[in-house]
């Protein structure tokens, strides 16, 4: 004969079981995002709009991928930016155009590749989808201790670890058609570690990106905007915003 409160538990139990699976599931999907996305917990609202939404002061963060930026101007993904600066010279041998990712040991050979040049260009014309941000702050204190202008052309795009470059410059000249836009960096040898096994690194790495900006005459606090804007998503800053943080100047300033 069956014990009639063993009948009334099983179907509590199988309940119970049922939630633990599904929690254990939940908890599964959590991680997987968190491990892709930089340990950014998944959210169940809207994304972020395309980057091909127009940009209105109080609505500037945009979904991103470097590999998907939009035409017109910004080259991909149509005719792809190289997956490493290149650069070329332009205006007849007044300006030099740095175009591509920044990968590991281009600060260096970029470097190197300007010093050679036969004549040298009064400023750097950036387009990248950002990369290293080590790269950026060493390539950037290169272009500053040299004396370069820097600049963007409507269309061009300089985001994550290029607003750095940019910064380098002793003059900055970003057009309306231009577009900076920043987010948060990885730091440390591997992007696949949990966030809270690399605070160290990325403590530091942040305090040496803001120290860098101060040096450049840059207003840190431009990174507070990075801070809080994902790795798979932009904030792009407005005119009002590169003249606050001194990306650019009024003209009267200049």
């Amino acid at each position: 004969m069956t014990d009639t409160s063993t009948q009334s538990r099983n179907p509590i139990r199988r309940v119970l079981t049922s939630v633990l699976f599904f929690q254990l599931g939940l908890a599964g999907l959590l991680f997987w995002g968190d491990l892709r996305n930089g340990l950014r917990l998944p959210g169940f609202g809207p994304s972020a709009p395309a980057l091909t939404e127009p940009i209105r002061p109080g609505d500037q963060t945009r979904r991103y991928r470097p590999d998907r930026a939009p035409a017109p101007g910004q080259p991909m993904p149509t005719s792809p930016l190289p997956d490493r600066l290149v650069l070329t010279m332009i205006e007849a041998g007044a300006s030099a155009l740095l175009e591509g990712s920044i990968a590991a040991g281009d600060g260096d050979r970029m470097a190197k590749e300007l010093d050679a040049l036969p004549q040298q260009p009064r400023r750097i014309i950036l387009n990248s989808p950002g990369g290293s941000v080590q790269e950026a702050l060493a390539l950037g204190r290169f272009l500053r201790a040299e004396g370069f202008n820097t600049a963007l052309r409507d269309g061009d795009i300089c985001y994550s670890a290029c607003p750095y470059l940019l910064a380098s410059g002793v003059a900055r000249d970003i057009p309306d058609g231009g577009s900076v836009g920043v987010h948060q960096h990885y730091f440390g040898e591997s992007t696949l570690l949990p966030a809270f096994v690399a605070v160290e690194d990325i403590q530091r790495g942040q305090g040496e990106v803001m120290g860098y900006l101060d040096e450049m005459g840059i207003d840190p606090l431009v990174m507070r905007h990075a801070l809080v804007t994902p790795p798979d998503e932009i904030y792009i800053l407005v005119p009002e915003e590169l003249r606050s943080y001194k990306f650019t100047t009024n003209p009267a300033e200049s």
